[in-house]
């Protein structure tokens, strides 16, 4: 290699760039690294978290865990909506349909609190997605940790199995607020709920034709008194639908025929069999029904006035009639208005009803209640006296 002399100009060094050059490669290396890292930790972030909302979701890896919902029909609103059906004849046809919808922000709480899912939000967007707050009914369901988000939506419908049920009896002559208050007792219903349907519900059956809405007082009579099993916390018009249904099947349409073409009234031959239902203990049932016509046809001997203690029960609230409860002033004191009162008074079982469409044939206008825990029937009102004359004074 040659001497460089002194004072010579120096060549620049060829090298330094390339060792710029390095440097800078390496930071933009370093900086792609980064990037892949920052990538790759979002990516196995999001993989967690989609992993954790998947086994919520799909009920994966949860602990065994099961727990009773109760879906009240607070929960629920009623919207009508119109359906378009294709008639017999092809043509659309429109009908106005009441559907329910729950408020699934409130399901998803009680999911949530009860340990059955773990994400709120995601539920709600998973019933809104697959449109599952439309399958969801009133009722107490059991519910586990095994069941996906379907399973649950699934679980919480009309038809579920997992629907909690229980038997009711309703005894024969109780009244409208006797059964409900019995089914608000069992869990099905609250009887707030069960009085607002009975009075404004329009139940499309024959029998009720002509019975207006606004008083649930309206369905006395044809709640018939059965065994029935009903699903905990029941929607009210189901219900009330169940028992309806049970009285077109105890009284069908035949039947209601034959009494219209009879010339007579179904509506007062309930009203009779409620009468009946309440004034005796099922073993004179038919008798008891022969009196109650003979004083409403022969209104010379009565003056059409019935006097049966149990309308007086119907108006005081059940308790024992006093002479006083004789001025109530209303259309069911059968002591102060003739004939029938406007509508039952209890809801009659099936022999009540068969009773009031056959009388027996008697001669008889009064009764009363001896001390054998029978009634003994009497032609006169002087016959009916020497009777009561006879019973021990209190």
């Amino acid at each position: 290699m040659a001497e460089q002399r002194p004072g010579a100009r120096r060549e620049p060094d060829s090298r330094r760039p390339a060792a710029r050059s390095r440097r800078r490669g390496g930071r933009r290396a370093a900086g792609a690294a980064l990037y892949v890292a920052v990538v790759l930790g979002v990516s196995v972030l999001l993989a967690c978290v989609l992993w954790i909302f998947a086994g919520d979701v799909l009920a994966l890896n949860k602990a065994p865990h099961t727990a009773v919902i109760a879906l009240s029909p607070e929960m629920f609103t009623r919207e009508e909506v119109t359906v378009e059906t294709q008639g017999p004849d092809g043509e659309s046809v429109e009908s106005v349909q009441t559907v329910q919808r729950v408020r699934m922000g409130e399901v998803a709480s009680l999911l949530k609190e009860n340990g059955i899912i773990e994400f709120k939000t995601l539920f709600k967007l998973f019933a809104g997605v697959t449109g599952g707050g439309d399958k969801i009914a009133p009722g107490t369901y059991e519910l586990n940790t095994d069941m996906d988000y379907r399973a649950i939506i699934s679980s919480m419908s009309a038809g579920s199995a997992n629907r909690s049920e229980i038997s009711v009896t309703i005894p024969e002559g109780y009244s409208i607020d006797q059964i409900f208050a019995l089914l608000e007792e069992k869990g099905v219903a609250q009887v707030a709920q069960l009085r607002e349907t009975a009075a404004q519900h329009d139940y499309q059956f024959d029998f009720l034709e002509g019975i207006p809405l606004g008083d649930y007082h309206r369905l006395e009579g044809y709640l018939f008194p059965d065994t029935y099993l009903f699903y905990v916390g029941d929607d009210p018009l189901y219900a009330i639908n169940k028992m309806l249904v049970n009285f077109t099947n105890m009284v069908p349409r035949e039947t209601r025929q034959e009494l219209k073409d009879e010339g007579r009234s179904l509506a007062e031959i309930i009203t009779v069999a409620s009468l009946i239902e309440k004034e005796t203990d099922g073993t004179d049932q038919a008798l008891i029904a022969s009196v109650i016509y003979n004083r409403l046809k022969n209104t010379s001997v009565t003056n059409g006035y019935l006097q049966i203690d149990a309308t007086l029960a119907y108006l005081n609230g059940g308790k024992t009639p006093t002479e006083a409860d004789k001025g109530i002033d209303s259309p069911y004191n059968t002591y102060l208005y003739p004939g029938l009162p406007p509508g039952p008074i209890a809801n009659p079982g099936s022999e009540a009803i068969w009773a009031a469409m056959h009388p027996k044939d008697s001669n008889y206008y009064y009764y009363a209640l001896g001390t054998d825990g029978l009634h003994h029937f009497s032609r006169t009102y002087q016959e009916h006296q020497n009777f009561l004359g006879s019973l021990p004074k209190d």
